[in-house]
Parts: structure tokens; C-alpha cells; sequence
């Protein structure tokens, strides 16, 4: 995890997102690039002729959005004493290379090229974070998405649970995770009952971790009324966990707004970090 992407917008989980990812980068000796994130144009433009004046408007607004989204990711790092990207081969540092405002596809397409893409958690009112962007990022990058809480970590990766469901999406991400796997104190490998996939059992899994030489123990727990995301956020928080390693959206997207699914109830609730790909 030697490079991580950082898009940056005035939120109010910006200086948690920051942190979280400050975290990561401070225990891989990780690049730190930012940059300013805007809504899709589709998502503010109608269908009205637009005016040259309303172009000019929004030209304007992007180089606002830029400005502010620059000041808040480099006072961080500033003020964390991170120091100025100054080679080419990464190192604990930051960088902010592009200067305009991107829109949120660009998440998908420039994430490609990190290791790790750091966003805050999606929330419903106007100044949380957007779920958008990290739709952007988990569907189109191919690459892990780190979804920082709406409140900083004082710590990451010491003590990890991985809401082990049998998935291919499930076993991609404990993949992705395998450089924090190899650094915890604790790894646990959780199934909720009724939640699991045509796949591997949990204590294979934590198997196959002990092989990696990761310290890895087995549980499956019963749901006891609750839904299976909330049985696996309870757990996390029973047993002092400060990562949940969760693949994303082994139901559709669609399936899981009509019904609810693990990953909408987690994404909508969790208050540790989540890594997370699809």
C-alpha cells in the first residue's frame, strides 16, 4: 500500500478521511495524492439550454471548489508535518498534482493507479459525504477503497475482522488486505449464520491466513434478531476491532436497496474503518 489516492471535498468527514489515510501511509511509508472532487456535471446541469454567463458560472464555481478543497488538504498535511512528494519512488509524503476540479468517474478511472482509495462514509444530509464517489471508485478501479468513519481512528490494522461470507468479492478484498493481515496482533474470521455464500468455511480461511503467517482465529456466530450487518458490527465493536475487512455488494446494488444487504447496513453505519472492494 505504497500509494494511496485521497479525492477531496469540503465535507464533514474530511479531516477524518485525512487522518485515516495519514494512518495507512505513516505504517507503509505511503505517497499521499490528492485532489478536488466535484458532482458529475449530469447531476447539476438540466436539460435547459445552458447561457454562456451560466458556463462562465460554473467555471468559476469548479476553480472555488478546487481552491478549497487544495487549502484543506495540504493545511492537514502541513499541520501533521507529512513532507512535500519530492522523488518519484514513494515514500511517507504528499502530493496534489492536478489543479483543476474532477468529477466523480474520474475516482474510477485515476484510482487505478493506487494502491488504496481512501473516502469518508456516505451519509444522507447535505454535508456528509457523498456515496457517489465511492460508488466511482469501488465499481470502476479494480483496486480497495478505505471508508474512514465519520470520526478519525486513533489507530488501524492492530486488531482486524474479516466478515468472511464464502464471496469471490469477499475473498478479493481479505486479498487486498493481505499487508495489514501480515501486520495485526489479531485477525478474526467471522461468519454470521444464514449470511454465508457457496464458499470456504471460516476456520478455512483462517487456515489459509496461519499458512501466510498471520495470526488468524475462526468464529460463527448465530444473528440473534439482528440482520447479518448488524451482527458483524456488533462483534466488531464487542471484541475492540479497528479495521473491518468486508467485500462489497455480494447482492446487487439494486437487490440491496429494495431489501437491505450487509454492505448497505455497514456502509450506513459503521464507525470503524472499512476496507472494502467488489
Amino acid at each position: 500500500m505504497k500509494t494511496v489516492l485521497i479525492p477531496t471535498e469540503d465535507h464533514d468527514s474530511m479531516s477524518a478521511v485525512l487522518e485515516t489515510a495519514r494512518l495507512i501511509a505513516n505504517r507503509f511509508d505511503s505517497y499521499m495524492e490528492g485532489f478536488a472532487v466535484r458532482p458529475s456535471s449530469e447531476d447539476f446541469v438540466t436539460f435547459e439550454p445552458v447561457s454562456s454567463l451560466n458556463m462562465s458560472s460554473v467555471a468559476e464555481s469548479d476553480a472555488e471548489i478546487a481552491r478549497q478543497a487544495r487549502h484543506l488538504f495540504e493545511s492537514f498535511m502541513q499541520t501533521h508535518d507529512v513532507p512535500l512528494a519530492q522523488q518519484e519512488q514513494a515514500e511517507y509524503s504528499y502530493g496534489w498534482v492536478r489543479a483543476a476540479a474532477e468529477d466523480d468517474a474520474f475516482i474510477g478511472s485515476y484510482g487505478r493507479l493506487f494502491d488504496l482509495i481512501v473516502l469518508g462514509r456516505p451519509g444522507g444530509a447535505p454535508q456528509n459525504p457523498r456515496m457517489s464517489p465511492l460508488e466511482a471508485a469501488l465499481f470502476e478501479s479494480g483496486h480497495p477503497i478505505l471508508v474512514a468513519p465519520p470520526s478519525a481512528p486513533q489507530d488501524i490494522g492492530h486488531n482486524i475482522l474479516i466478515a468472511w461470507n464464502g464471496s469471490t468479492e469477499q475473498a478479493r478484498t481479505t486479498a487486498f488486505a493481505m499487508p495489514l493481515l501480515r501486520q495485526a496482533r489479531q485477525v478474526t474470521v467471522l461468519t454470521v449464520e444464514g449470511g454465508m455464500t457457496p464458499g470456504p468455511a471460516s476456520d478455512e480461511v483462517a487456515h489459509y491466513l496461519r499458512m501466510n503467517g498471520i495470526h488468524a482465529a475462526a468464529i460463527k456466530i448465530a444473528p440473534a434478531g439482528r440482520s447479518t450487518g448488524e451482527a458483524i458490527l456488533d462483534h466488531a465493536s464487542s471484541l475492540g476491532c479497528d479495521l473491518l475487512v468486508k467485500g462489497a455488494y455480494t447482492q446487487s446494488r439494486l437487490r440491496q436497496m429494495i431489501f437491505g444487504g450487509a454492505t448497505r447496513h455497514i456502509l450506513a453505519n459503521a464507525t470503524l474503518p472499512v476496507l472494502m472492494a467488489h
